[in-house]
């Protein structure tokens, strides 16, 4: 009795001392330009900023609430700007986290104080300050010091809640905005139910750009004072309220992509009263339990702050789509309201990023909601006809290259999650991998770009500048990526028994080998007829690279790396590159291509240099303030390679079902597993700056091996790293 009280007593303990994971997100980070030398370096323009902002809401919501400091919905443009010096209102955002495309189906409300009203020529701002502010994923909080206000949200997956506390002696006011940069939709108050509606129409970008998207963002807002409609201000997308002297009011608001009702029906599910400080704790709660899936300890509180932003803006997207009775638009633009029959269905993937850590990490941290997420992809392909390439706003975009829904398919299933028919998925994404849309469909954002060089050559040569895209030329990435796709498809496609199409699939996923030119040890531009591009520079940005140099994407061979190291001239020559690429300053951890490179020394039979370059991007290309990431925060996948490099493992080949391991910043790392017992690395004897890996136990037998499985992960497995700083585990 008394060992069971010890351990009881333990357990209590050890739970009271642990903090809330909410309670390390900085939801700032990431909100001013980065401050890292990488970005100084390689970033220009929108790429040396994270384009994050402070969303309010739950994990993957539909609508998330933000202060705004730009009043746009152009692409590239976040809706809040840590170092901007004025607030234009609190919006209700689809905003994709971290990205340079667009928001869109956007409203804002500005509450603000006035005792000449009817001066008023434009929309009312604030000057706030950052000492003012709280923010967390269930919470933010400011005072607008031009109005002597203090504004509160909190929020759910489809609505939310604002408080408002006026103070002086001037009248109570309230402004809400459509952000139709179209000037587009309407606002308006509807007395007979006492609420304001609106709705804003979306406008498609990239392929189809300027195209209506067939829906809109809606909003039903109520209140619990008596307000009056005003003419100040007034237009189609303006409508400006008055509360008299009313100085505590609180506004509730729903929101869907279906229409009012839908809005009104999602509202009075999620927040039916005006409490507001239940509906915060219900927002911690869920975030608690969202970030709680894995469990860091004995770290610095610093890499803690990290790690949980990290989680944190790894769920954001894909955001929810559906209403609370399964209704969503349909894909491909047509309005048609569906259903889903019980499940969730997701829209907003931003797949070139995402699929190479955010997706990976979801399948171990929600198997259940990765599902839907493919079966939601699904569903776009047959709504539509041909697996999308980047689905946003329930349009095809063909935004960037590659062809990656379907990698991330395949990486789900061959993990074993479930939820979706893979016979169903592997009709289009077979369909993309053989064969080209017509003419309007294609030039719509369907299917692969420029599919018939790639299966004439072998390769996309020069000559084919594929100019129906947003991201023209690009050729040799172009290759390089579906190469990878084509691997990934062929392991689909052998799980399903598909024999012929997994060989042809397979042979195909060594095209890679024909933009790799093996007397300079690059890839390289090509001709149609074999030739090279001539001049050539390798450290200098080309048309036919993706964002990058041809330096940069040499690298992108993750499913062949044994290949790439003998097409390179063997292992010392290899790792001699990999030394100059990362020494010289050529490594741009601000950009997804090359987020796999660092773990390639590994695998190469040098994997001190994996945990050292690992541990080092860690300490130098993240930080806890505004400007703490590198570049674009893309989604989640800038966030994904921390929270993987941060517990030691990282996926450097998608649908392998392998992790290359490196040295954990934190003595245990625990993951939780629906069902079974929790993931568990433990390590031990930490010193030092730059810790190595002496030796590894996979359940207390010794472990030789640099990768794990993903098996190991979902069984349950404990691992134990014994670090140093002396020389470390070698393969």
């Amino acid at each position: 009795m008394r060992q069971i009280l010890i351990i009881s007593f333990l357990i209590w303990h050890s739970a009271l001392s642990a903090q809330p994971p909410l309670q390390y997100v900085n939801p700032f980070i990431g909100t001013a330009p980065a401050t890292t030398e990488s970005a100084r370096r390689h970033g220009s323009g929108t790429e040396d900023k994270g384009q994050t902002f402070p969303a309010v809401g739950r994990p993957f919501g539909m609508t998330q609430w933000t202060p705004e400091t730009r009043t746009t919905e152009t692409k590239c443009v976040a809706p809040y700007y840590y170092n901007d010096r004025f607030i234009t209102g609190f919006r209700g955002s689809h905003w994709m986290s971290g990205s340079c495309t667009q928001d869109y189906g956007s409203a804002s409300i500005m509450p603000f104080t006035s005792s000449k009203p009817d001066t008023l020529t434009v929309n009312p701002a604030s000057s706030f300050s950052h000492k003012s502010e709280t923010a967390s994923p269930s919470y933010y909080r400011v005072n607008l010091d031009t109005y002597g206000i203090t504004a509160e949200i909190t929020g759910s997956v489809r609505s939310g809640i604002i408080r408002l506390t006026y103070t002086g002696k001037t009248e109570s006011f309230l402004l809400i905005r459509m952000n139709s940069d179209e000037k587009a939709g309407k606002v308006w108050f509807d007395r007979e139910k006492n609420e304001i509606v609106g709705y804003n129409p979306v406008h498609r970008i990239y392929q189809g750009w300027g195209k209506p998207a067939g829906f809109s963002g809606w909003f039903v807002i109520k209140s619990d004072k008596i307000f009056r409609e005003t003419d100040y201000l007034k237009n189609d997308q303006v409508l400006v309220v008055s509360f008299g002297n009313e100085k505590n009011i609180t506004l509730r608001v729903g929101t869907s992509f279906t229409g009012r009702e839908a809005a009104s029906k999602n509202l009075d599910k999620e927040i039916p009263g005006w409490d507001f400080d239940a509906i915060r704790k219900e927002g911690e709660n869920e975030w608690n339990q969202t970030l709680g899936k894995i469990i860091v300890r004995d770290g610095a509180e610093e890499d803690k702050v990290k790690f949980y932003t990290a989680l944190y803006h790894c769920c954001q997207l894909p955001r929810t789509a559906s209403d609370c009775d399964g209704s969503y638009i349909e894909f491909g633009g047509s309005g048609k309201i569906l259903n889903t029959g019980g499940h969730v269905y997701y829209d907003d993937f931003s797949m070139w990023d995402t699929f190479r850590a955010l997706h990976p990490l979801l399948t171990i941290t929600e198997p259940e909601r990765t599902g839907d997420m493919m079966k939601s992809l699904v569903l776009k392909a047959q709504q539509g006809g041909w697996m999308p390439i980047f689905p946003a706003w329930a349009n095809y975009t063909s935004a960037m290259i590659g062809d990656h829904a379907s990698a991330a398919i395949a990486d789900a299933y061959m993990k074993g999650i479930t939820g979706f028919d893979p016979e169903a998925a592997w009709i289009y994404m077979r369909k993309n991998a053989f064969e080209t849309p017509p003419p309007g469909e294609y030039r719509d954002g369907k299917g692969r770009r420029a599919l018939d060089s790639y299966l004439k050559y072998g390769y996309i040569p020069l000559e084919d500048s594929v100019w129906d895209a947003f991201h023209k030329n690009e050729q040799v990435s172009r290759t390089l990526e579906y190469a990878f796709d084509d691997y990934a498809l062929s392991r689909f496609a052998s799980s399903l028994g598909k024999k012929e199409d997994s060989e042809t699939l397979l042979k195909r996923s060594a095209g890679w080998r024909n933009v790799f030119d093996s007397e300079t040890g690059f890839v390289r531009g090509r001709y149609a007829d074999g030739r090279w591009v001539e001049p050539f520079d390798p450290y200098a940005k080309a048309s036919y690279i993706c964002e990058g140099t041809p330096f940069h994407y040499t690298w992108f061979v993750p499913h062949d790396i044994p290949g790439l190291i003998n097409e390179m001239g063997g292992n010392t020559i290899f790792l001699r590159k990999l030394d100059e690429f990362f020494e010289k300053g050529h490594y741009w951890h601000g950009n997804e291509p090359g987020h796999q490179v660092p773990y390639m020394f590994a695998m190469a039979g040098r994997p001190d240099k994996t945990q050292k370059w690992t541990q080092t991007i860690l300490k130098e290309e993240y930080g806890t303030g505004p400007g703490g990431l590198s570049g674009n925060e893309d989604a989640g996948q800038m966030s994904a390679w921390l929270v993987f490099s941060m517990i030691g493992f990282y996926p450097v080949c998608p649908a392998s079902n392998e992790y290359v391991i490196t040295t954990p910043l934190f003595n245990e790392v625990r993951i939780v597993v629906p069902g079974k017992k929790p993931f568990v690395i433990n390590s031990l004897e930490r010193s030092g700056n730059i810790n190595y890996i002496q030796a590894i136990s996979r359940n207390g037998a010794r472990y030789n091996n640099l990768t794990i499985n993903h098996e190991d992960i979902t069984n349950g497995t404990r691992f134990t790293f014994y670090l140093g700083s002396g020389l470390p585990l070698k393969k």
